[in-house]
């Protein structure tokens, strides 16, 4: 077999980087049928390839065999995240997985460049693709996962579970702000920035009417001790493009106060969205993961959610 050639990604490169998408696409959907079969479509792909090409600042690369497209890698950087590219759901696609790390080679040559250290890139869970990515010095950061609706609706009378009332907004700041201390935490380390209670209680009030939202808390001893928030899945920016199915039930997030932990709490939370989701009509649910965080990692493959994408990241010059 002849090797590969690769050079800039171009915009009439579009078409057929967009047929390669769409075969991905369909390979990755026998192994995960809950996503969307809108995007093996070439039309379809061939759209998220020009929307991703199209991002500010976007780059990449494309590689040919015998003049022949194989493969592509495209990224753009994204506000708030430092010196950053990110290779999103449509931003690669090959039939070979070696053939990543040479389109990477390329592309993450002018990246480095432009002073674009932190490197993303969101993997579909083909272990031969991801493999490759770790071969080029990436790690494991995010989960995204998808479940089916549960079949029956979960016993949940002798839990203290219940909807978030506007009383509880004191609680509901706290809890948040708990999460995110636990994200920051050994060995999450998340740079999320806490806030105050204050901001977080005024954030509250400004949402917690939101119909397309909803909010399960459980009490315990007359205090709230852990909330979970459900609503759509299209509401998620992280959960974008060909990672979203149609139409999905998002499990958002949940916090358990640290003294009430290894309880199940988290489980009956993580259950009543889904159950939520099966009431309001929703096809399948998704949620994601830091998978440092030890809780939250083990906590939602044990209530049926299984990995469709990864996000994987790698820091240049340490």
């Amino acid at each position: 077999m002849s090797r590969v050639e690769v050079r800039p990604f171009e915009a009439a490169d579009v078409p057929a980087s967009g047929a390669l998408l769409a075969e991905r696409h369909r390979r990755h959907r026998k192994a995960h049928p809950l996503l969307s079969p809108r995007f093996e479509t070439v039309e379809a792909a061939q759209q998220e390839v020009a929307a991703a090409f199209s991002m500010e600042n976007a780059s990449g690369s494309v590689a040919l065999r015998d003049r022949q497209v194989v493969g592509y890698l495209i990224a753009a950087p994204r506000p708030g995240w430092g010196p950053n590219v990110w290779v999103d759901s449509a931003g690669q696609a090959t039939g070979e997985a070696e053939t990543i790390r040479d389109l990477y080679a390329v592309a993450a040559a002018r990246w480095v460049d432009d002073g674009w250290s932190a490197h993303y890139v969101l993997v579909p869970t083909d272990s031969e693709l991801v493999d490759a990515w770790f071969r080029l010095g990436f790690g494991h950061q995010q989960t995204h996962a998808l479940r089916p609706l549960p079949e029956d609706p979960a016993d949940s009378s002798t839990v203290g579970i219940r909807r978030a009332e506007w009383a509880d907004i004191p609680a509901l700041a706290q809890l948040e702000l708990e999460l995110r201390v636990h994200q920051q935490r050994s060995p999450t380390f998340s740079a999320l920035q806490f806030g105050t209670v204050e901001e977080r209680i005024a954030a509250w009030e400004e949402d917690f009417d939101d119909p397309d939202c909803v909010t399960f808390v459980v009490e315990h001893d007359g205090a709230v001790i852990g909330l979970a928030i459900g609503c759509a899945l299209d509401k998620s920016s992280s959960n974008a493009g060909l990672i979203r199915p149609d139409h999905a039930g998002f499990l958002n997030i949940a916090a358990v106060l640290p003294s009430a932990r290894g309880r199940g709490v988290g489980r009956v939370l993580g259950q009543a969205v889904l159950d939520w989701s099966a009431e309001a009509g929703f096809d399948c649910v998704g949620t994601d993961w830091r998978t440092t965080n030890l809780l939250s990692s083990r906590a939602w493959p044990a209530l049926g959610f299984v990995p469709t994408f990864f996000r994987l990241h790698r820091t240049i010059g340490y």
